[in-house]
């Protein structure tokens, strides 16, 4: 497996970048990717967490993707460590902020896509002249079904990753034949602190006692306060990182990788149903 894993030159393992790692699905990709031979950088948006992984053994760095000095001087650091050298970017640091959309300011709308949207766009737009240079690359986006589909209360996660996903569909046909290649991960629900770090971000950007979607927000809160997975068919992290692997090996990697059996379901009645069908499906989620 070494020998795979190694760039034209023979002397470096193929390197990889992974953002957010402290936890869930950036956190297993790490481990995993380490024990199949990458040279794995793994990056936090808190110090503390990137120490952590640190004393775990991991090649770990604070990288805070809306602060584009911090993805300058995490890259710096990581260049240092290849000769100039990276194989692949894995984006996935990400949170979502619930709310109705007539409750999202615009400061609120914007930090959502700050971190989830032009953090990602900086962050890639600053690897592509190296993956260019080497003739080789892959950039894997971390989607989810809510890039496919909207669900009420989700308008502000939504619309981040219904911007991803052509922004990611436009570079992935501008970079044909550079030998880099782009592809979107689309899970639906995975065990993580997604649903923990949602509820944080619901009780401090939404008045929802004032709010007329007060009852539904009890609802919100309910389901985001539940211990353990919120739907039988939750997946570990591992059926995420099986698609990245895929991805990132693969000669002819796919544009898109479903995971979970929503992904599957909303993509399939996406195409075949009308928008009003879809509509009455997703009003009762």
């Amino acid at each position: 497996m070494t020998s795979r894993l190694t760039h034209s030159a023979g002397k470096f393992p193929k390197s990889i970048l992974i953002t957010g790692c402290s936890s869930g699905i950036g956190y297993v990709a790490a481990n995993v990717l380490k024990t199949r031979g990458y040279q794995v950088f793994a990056s936090a948006r808190q110090q503390r967490d990137a120490e952590r992984l640190t004393n775990e053994g991991l090649n770990a760095i604070r990288l805070d993707l809306t602060d584009s000095q911090s993805i300058s001087d995490a890259l710096k650091w990581i260049f240092e460590q290849t000769q100039g050298q990276l194989y692949a970017l894995f984006n996935n640091g990400a949170y979502g902020q619930p709310g109705a959309v007539e409750d999202l300011s615009r400061e609120v709308l914007r930090s959502q896509f700050e971190t989830n949207l032009f953090g990602w766009h900086d962050l890639t737009r600053r690897v592509i002249p190296v993956m260019r240079s080497q003739g080789q690359g892959r950039i894997i986006q971390n989607s989810s079904v809510l890039g496919l589909v909207a669900l009420r209360y989700r308008g502000a996660y939504t619309a981040s990753k219904f911007a991803l996903e052509g922004l990611s569909d436009t570079l992935r046909m501008e970079l044909h034949g550079s030998g880099v290649h782009v592809s979107l991960i689309e899970p639906g629900p995975i065990e993580s602190r997604f649903r923990t770090n949602s509820l944080i971000m619901a009780k401090k950007h939404i008045d929802m006692e004032n709010s007329v979607h007060r009852e539904n927000y009890k609802l919100t809160v309910e389901r985001l306060e539940k211990q353990g997975p919120a739907v039988s068919f939750t997946l570990p992290p591992e059926a995420v990182v099986r698609r990245v692997i895929h991805a990132l090996e693969s000669r002819h990697p796919r544009a898109r990788y479903y995971v979970t059996l929503p992904t599957h379901l909303f993509g399939n009645l996406k195409r075949l149903l009308s928008s009003a069908a879809l509509d009455r499906i997703a009003r009762r989620i």
